[in-house]
């Protein structure tokens, strides 16, 4: 085989591959994909509850040879358990039954924001006859002149392409026309939301963030916060849903949908957590690893006070098994519960807290290049100094941040103490609109501290 044989073989692959990968990635997972990890959990919490009540409470009631305890012990116990199961049972219902929010049911779907503004303004700028391409126009001078000429130059071809002559044939009775100039391109810049202006000339660059600014750019070693208008419609669209995004929504690949301020994809709840739900999540986090570290503390317990007092000459395996399961059970979701307690306060989002993250790791990258590693003063000056220009990432510089930890935290786990305990009630925001931090301009950039409002600063 040819070498050009084998480029095109292997381009003809590779284009599969993509395909099928975008198919993929794009594609929502089956129901049962993504309810199963729903059955497991269920399943393990069961069996949990079996032989922890029906094994290990029971013996101690009921008065065994292999109890491990007193039976009012295995009374409180069982009450104990009992109790926390309820807690877990019904957070997890909550949290699984109650939707994330999803855009698509609240937002009506759309053409791009760029192809509305440039549908409208060409339907009442350019005055095409029926099967004119615009782009055959010129867009120099006013466009209903140049069609009005481009008509009478063809009028006039004709009639000196149609004068009888003498001889029975047409003949050019003018002198030939100079050549047309070819059409120039038309570019479409996108200046604002409201207005799209026709030109022949290149796309003008993005506006700069520092041109109205009351300092300088920042000079290369510096913190350069994301110029990126993320408040603007045409920054929101979503190509797959066909709508423009409410703020801090995203689209979730296993749910094939955008979920309103996404979160993240949780398998074992069988979607996401979002708007309607999240408070519901922490609740079921919360309560899990509580009751996780009670199951794995007291069956640890009771059986090592057991085999020191040779109670019990050997260790039950279900026992052993239930300990693993709830000692990696409650880890989980005891760190879970602190991770989102962190992101909440922060008024954060797991997505947008890589967005900081990055940042973060850049900056670090950026002290590395100022200083030497043993530098460690110098470079706590130079991050100060930042701080003092463009504020802290995670709380001035956050687009979301409401200016306290305790505001951040009752807007999604409301008001009411016995909120932040129980899955009942709900948090303060509706999923759509979001306050923004003043910090930051209309278009969601962060402005430098002497650009803030002045009781901010």
């Amino acid at each position: 085989m040819s070498r050009s044989n084998q480029q095109s073989c292997c381009g003809v692959i590779e284009e599969a591959r993509l395909q099928v990968h975008e198919r993929r990635v794009h594609k929502r997972q089956p129901w049962i994909v993504l309810k199963f990890a729903v059955g497991l959990t269920v399943a393990v919490n069961a069996y949990a509850a079996y032989v922890y009540v029906g094994i290990f409470c029971r013996d101690m009631i009921v008065k065994n040879q292999s109890a491990l305890g007193s039976q009012a012990l295995g009374i409180v116990f069982l009450t104990v358990f009992c109790i926390l199961l309820l807690m877990v049972s019904w957070s997890y219902v909550m949290v699984v039954t109650t939707s994330p929010g999803y855009a698509i049911n609240l937002v009506k779907k759309t053409d791009s924001p760029g192809q509305q503004l440039a549908r409208a303004q060409l339907s009442s700028t350019l005055d095409d006859p029926p099967g004119m391409s615009y782009e055959l126009l010129s867009p120099k001078g006013d466009p209903s002149q140049n069609a009005s000429d481009t008509r009478t130059k063809r009028e006039g071809r004709n009639d000196r392409l149609q004068a009888p002559s003498t001889s029975g044939k047409n003949v050019n009775l003018a002198p030939p026309a100079a050549p047309e100039a070819a059409p120039q391109e038309m570019v479409f810049v996108l200046a604002n939301p409201e207005t799209l202006r026709v030109t022949n000339q290149a796309p003008l660059p993005p506006e700069n963030p520092y041109q109205t600014s009351l300092h300088p750019p920042p000079p290369m070693f510096s913190r350069q916060p994301s110029t990126k208008p993320i408040l603007l419609p045409e920054y929101r669209y979503c190509s797959k849903d066909k709508i423009v995004k409410p703020p801090r929504a995203h689209h979730c690949r296993a749910c094939g949908t955008c979920v309103l301020k996404y979160d993240h994809h949780c398998p074992w709840i069988g979607h996401c957590v979002g708007a309607f739900n999240h408070k519901f999540f922490v609740n079921f986090v919360q309560w899990a690893a509580i009751l996780g570290f009670w199951i794995f503390a007291t069956l640890l317990g009771l059986n090592i006070k057991s085999q020191r007092k040779f109670l019990a000459p050997d260790i039950n395996p279900q026992h052993i098994a239930v300990m693993a399961l709830s000692a990696l059970f409650g880890i989980f979701c005891f760190l879970m519960f602190m991770t989102q307690v962190h992101l909440i306060m922060l008024n954060q989002t797991t997505v947008e807290s890589l967005a900081f993250r990055s940042m973060k790791e850049r900056e670090q990258a950026t002290l590395a290049h100022m200083h030497s590693w043993y530098e460690i003063r110098a470079k706590r000056q130079t991050q100060k100094n930042w701080d003092e220009e463009w504020g802290r990432i995670d709380k001035e510089g956050n687009l979301w941040w409401l200016g306290s930890s305790r505001e951040n935290w009752e807007g999604v786990m409301g008001k009411n103490v016995w909120w932040w305990f129980l899955p009942v009630g709900h948090g303060l925001q509706d999923g759509l609109s979001y306050p923004t931090n003043p910090r930051f301009d209309k278009q969601g950039r962060l402005r430098r501290r002497g650009e803030w409002p002045p009781d901010l600063r």
